[in-house]
């Protein structure tokens, strides 16, 4: 008998995925009309098709991520003791011998600082809220504050990776291809998941794994869209060739994706098509939304002056609600410079004088449009700040190391309690006293608001069963409203 020969055995698995060649063929049909040439509008071929496991309480999602971690106790953890102990050390009792950073685990003094801010009541909630933040504190009877937040990374790549990938470790998902893969796009003109990120301020490294498909099929990564002529780059076509050259060379490159295809089975040319498709219409879209001159000025008003420039903070906010009216599924801003480890008072009183007005103008502009009934809108950063004083304290000076312990966010908008505040921190807003809200249990809740079973929704990879939440997290379901 020859050895060399070679009687190829199929399993189930084999007749499967070859039977899927054909699909390979649709993607010139989705340049002619892309809602029906996949069953569903989802310009993919490998959708989970039981989803959502329920009705959605949100369509959509804009995360406003605050980089670098805003702290806690001069913004929205009202902590009067602090202000009442100035100067004097941490107890030992509260502390409890807890995990510190390498840049004041030297340290042998933590003196207490108590925020420099004023706090007040604001609305029928009557939240406590900083002097800091006007803006939101108008709006405070719209949003639902978390308290209770807490992280295991005490670092600030790891803790921005987990509660944006639900691990600490590289590769994961971000959460917003999670629900790109798994709800699909409500526009085929636009991605699904598209981030903006403030231009030109310093901070924490962005890397582009935070909104990174992971093990997801490549078109489910987010798209980042920049300030300038060109918000994507690569997407508009070279000098000499005009749209119908690009669709011709689109359809023949095509044809040699599904050729490979045919020969290799790689669903990844799969997703490279898709991803090719969706380029193609975006020539067409992307300049239209980004487009705000048309807005009117009393919009211009109410986000601030900052958002005729374009990639600013308030920019970036009215593009998140353009892209809102337009479908798309996940809105990602990302803001850097909040990690104050000194000169806190004045660098936190930059920071929200970028941002606050423009936050609260998104809750305030979705919510006369009628879209806040079905838009979450999230702000928050990746961990929270010490209330102990990094370096040397003075009567008007102080910085804040770390501290994953205890944070704050509010979220607001489709399916949260509006005016309502959850979890309560120690008198230092050191620990956790009351509804303690790990990240993966914030995650389930951001899935079960998009009528998502966090726990049912996995994706199998190297032999294993993954999800956002990893094998944690529980609802949340005192914040539902």
């Amino acid at each position: 008998m020859d050895c060399n020969h070679h009687i190829p055995v199929y399993s189930r698995r084999d007749f499967l995925t070859r039977s899927s060649m054909g699909i390979g063929a649709m993607g010139l049909a989705s340049l002619l009309n892309p809602l029906t040439a996949v069953g569903r509008n989802t310009g993919m071929v490998n959708f989970p098709g039981n989803l959502p496991h329920f009705a959605p309480k949100a369509k959509r999602i804009i995360y406003l991520f605050q980089s670098g971690a805003p702290s806690q106790i001069d913004l929205f953890d009202h902590k009067p003791l602090l202000q009442e102990m100035y100067g004097q050390e941490l107890p030992e009792s509260v502390r409890q011998g807890q995990r510190l950073t390498g840049m004041t685990a030297g340290q042998s003094s933590f003196p207490l600082a108590g925020t420099l801010f004023n706090f007040q009541r604001y609305g029928e909630s009557q939240a406590w809220m900083s002097e800091l933040i006007p803006h939101q504190a108008a709006i405070s009877d719209e949003l639902c504050f978390i308290h209770s937040m807490h992280t295991e990374a005490i670092n600030h790549d790891p803790a921005a990776t987990f509660i944006q990938t639900g691990s600490q470790f590289p590769g994961r998902p971000s959460m917003g291809s999670w629900i790109d893969y798994g709800l699909g796009s409500m526009n085929d003109n636009l991605p699904a998941f598209i981030v903006l990120v403030t231009k030109g301020k310093g901070g924490q490294p962005l890397y582009a794994r935070l909104w990174g498909n992971g093990f997801l099929p490549s078109q489910h990564q987010g798209v980042q869209f920049r300030a300038g002529k060109d918000p994507v780059l690569y997407l508009t076509n070279p000098a000499g060739i005009d749209r119908e050259h690009r669709g011709e060379q689109l359809r023949f490159l095509q044809q040699l994706q599904e050729n490979q295809f045919a020969k290799v089975q790689d669903p990844e040319i799969e997703a490279r098509i898709a991803q090719y498709e969706m380029a193609f219409r975006m020539q067409a879209s992307v300049p239209e939304v980004t487009d705000t001159s048309g807005e009117p000025d009393y919009i211009y008003d109410l986000y601030g002056p900052d958002s005729r420039n374009p990639g600013t903070y308030a920019a970036n906010c009215l593009l998140a609600r353009r892209l809102a009216e337009k479908g798309v599924r996940f809105i990602q801003l990302y803001h850097r410079g909040w990690d104050q480890h000194d000169n806190l008072p004045s660098g936190i009183t930059r920071q929200c004088r970028e941002t606050d007005q423009a936050s609260a103008a998104l809750i305030t502009d979705l919510k006369q449009r009628g879209m806040l009934d079905d838009t979450l809108v999230i702000w928050g950063g990746e961990f929270g700040r010490t209330n102990y004083s990094q370096g040397q304290l003075s009567n008007t000076n102080y910085g804040r190391d770390h501290h994953p312990k205890c944070f704050s966010l509010w979220m607001a908008g489709a399916g949260v309690k509006k005016g309502f505040s959850y979890g309560k921190t120690d008198d230092f807003s050191y620990n956790i006293v009351e509804n303690p809200v790990h990240v993966h249990d914030f995650q389930a809740s951001i899935m079960h608001l998009m009528g998502i079973d966090h726990e049912q929704f996995t994706f199998k990879f190297q032999g294993r069963r993954y999800r956002l939440t990893d094998v944690h997290g529980k609802v949340v379901k005192e914040i539902l409203a």
